[in-house]
């Protein structure tokens, strides 16, 4: 908690330096302008690097998000000061890659994932911004492969959680941009793949790719995150073929699986499921509503199949438990 409360008097810190010199720049002589925001760069940095060798490792990253918060400030604000070209899109991934780099040198997780941000922001402001040009900011997906080696690094296993889910809102992005199709089925197939290989083959997994465990949360989201992208694509259609019914049925009994097969471990991988089962039935009820009798129909089909699942499941995971009961027993 404490070093919760460090990073956030080190974001208010940042923000506050850069408020003021921005308020008072126009008083401020040109050369005392680049000085200072090289000190505090500076200063950050080194004096962050020296705390964490005194064992103050929460203060040391704190100053090294201040230091990363100039160092963006800085390239704004001398951009500005030299009529420099450019745009915001330039400026941030110059920004990015100046603090990904910081992160490597420093090994720190903090500025892995404020790298990570930026990145993060950068995707948006290409792909909806005013800067926005024809092509699709495919640069992204090589950024995030970056990242994805530099958390190794640095042991950021956060990092690495959110740049698989980078990735996911990405690949949304590019789905709205191109074919949908073509985006999400394979990514749909992918992420089937990983929650398998997950879950028959958890420890070697894991020693891969290091997320504690959580890969088939991951590949679940992906998973759902392709259906959505299909059976929203589909829906237009859903009154002249049964696509859209077949990806719902398949959407629903995926999440069933993925219950029975990583749902013990997993009380995350869980609420997922929920949460993909209620979108399922909401999207079901919305494409469908216009003939009531199918809705009922597919309904009332999926309940059954479900309820004999159930049953089966419950049957089994008894027997399994029975020699276990019965041993603890005698």
């Amino acid at each position: 908690f404490g070093s919760i409360l460090a990073m956030m008097a080190a974001l208010l810190f940042g923000a506050a330096i850069l408020i003021f010199v921005a308020a008072n720049w126009e008083a401020i002589p040109r050369l005392v302008r680049v000085a200072a925001l090289f000190a505090v760069i500076v200063a950050g940095y080194v004096g962050g690097a020296v705390l964490k060798t005194r064992d103050h490792g929460a203060i040391g990253e704190a100053l090294w998000i201040v230091a990363a918060a100039a160092f963006g400030g800085s390239i704004a604000l001398i951009g500005q000061m030299y009529h420099l070209t450019g745009d915001e899109a330039s400026a941030l991934l110059t920004w990015g890659a100046g603090t990904a780099l910081a992160a490597v040198a420093l090994r720190s997780n903090p500025l892995t994932v404020a790298s990570l941000g930026i990145a993060d922001a950068w995707l948006l402001l290409k792909w909806g911004g005013f800067f926005r040009r024809s092509e699709f900011p495919h640069l992204f997906a090589a950024i995030a492969l970056v990242l994805f080696a530099i958390s190794f690094w640095t042991r950021s296993r956060a990092a690495r959680h959110l740049i698989i889910l980078s990735v996911l809102f990405y690949l949304v992005l590019l789905s709205m941009d191109h074919n949908t199709l073509q985006v999400s089925v394979p990514l749909t197939f992918v992420s089937a793949l990983l929650f398998a290989a997950a879950v028959f083959a958890a420890a070697p997994v894991d020693r891969i790719v290091q997320l504690g465990g959580r890969l088939p949360l991951h590949a679940l989201i992906g998973f759902l995150t392709g259906m959505a992208m299909i059976q929203f694509e589909l829906a237009d259609e859903a009154s002249y073929n049964g696509a859209f019914a077949i990806a719902s049925a398949v959407a629903l009994a995926a999440i069933v699986a993925a219950i029975m097969l990583g749902g013990r471990e997993s009380r995350g991988l869980r609420w997922v499921a929920y949460a993909g089962f209620a979108f399922e039935l909401a999207i079901i009820y919305v494409v469908m509503l216009q003939s009531m009798l199918g809705t009922a129909g597919f309904f009332l089909a999926a309940a059954v199949l479900l309820g004999i699942m159930a049953l089966v499941i419950i049957r089994v995971e008894k027997r399994m438990n029975a020699p276990t009961t019965e041993g603890a027993k005698a």
